[in-house]
Formats: structure tokens, sequence, C-alpha cells
């Protein structure tokens, strides 16, 4: 798959174009500085495989995608302690498209919520720093 904009092709294509159309989307060195500069949280979906070949992303959050919307909504019970209302949350994932459905899915429940448009691929394509690890996890 690539970020190409082409018409949508199938149904996922379709729903994906429709929650991008609410985001605006950032580079990674935008979601860089906006978890530098502006206090968003970082929020790492990739799968435990994908981070052991890609690297960590400092200050980065890991967050299952299954639990997603329970750790970071600020009415929660499950909530994180960094899920604080009027806090951007940046999701990442591996490539800039799970990330967009997670983005859009989170903005339903009030979350001010975007992606990084390719991903922790883009990331990695634009020289921007990871490490070994430990991740941050939160399950």
């Amino acid at each position: 798959m690539t970020e190409a904009a082409a018409e949508p092709t199938s149904r996922v294509d379709l729903v994906l174009a429709r929650a991008r159309a609410d985001l605006h989307r950032l580079t990674p060195a935008e979601a860089l500085a906006a978890a530098r500069d502006e206090g968003a949280l970082l929020v790492d979906t990739r799968t435990a495989a994908q981070r052991g070949r890609q690297g960590e992303l400092p200050g980065a959050l890991v967050i299952d995608r299954t639990v997603l919307e329970w750790r970071l909504d600020p009415s929660s019970p499950w909530r994180i302690p960094e899920a604080i209302a009027g806090r951007r949350v940046v999701v990442l994932c591996r490539q800039g498209f799970s990330s967009s459905l997670a983005a859009a899915s989170l903005r339903t429940l009030g979350i001010d919520a975007t992606d990084v448009i390719g991903g922790v691929e883009a990331w990695l394509a634009d020289g921007l720093a990871t490490h070994d690890g430990p991740a941050d996890l939160r399950e």
C-alpha cells in the first residue's frame, strides 16, 4: 500500500478516505514538534514485531489498537493518566493507514486526535530518532 491519493476502489478505501477528510494529518517532523513543543501525546499502535524491526519512538506510549479508545478517553475508568481532556493525541502505525482510522475513532469520542502521514516508515525515512527500548507499554 502507498499513501498515493487515488480514487477509493474498495469499501475500506472509502472508509479510510472519509476518516482522513476530518483529520489535519501531520508529517513526522510536525508530530515530533507537536509532542516536544505543545505537549501532544504520541501513541504508537504498531505490533511488538514491527517495533522490534523498526525501533521504538522516543517519548511515545505504546497502546494496543484493541484498547486504544478505552485508554485515551478521559471519561473512561480504564484511561491512562496522560489521557487529559483537551490534550492532543497523535497516533502512529507502521505506514499511516490504521492510524488514520484510529484517530478518526478517537475524534468521535471528542478527543483532539490526528495521525502521521506515512507512519513510522516516513519517520524513519526522514531520519528521525528511534531507540532499542524499552517501550512505554500501556495495556
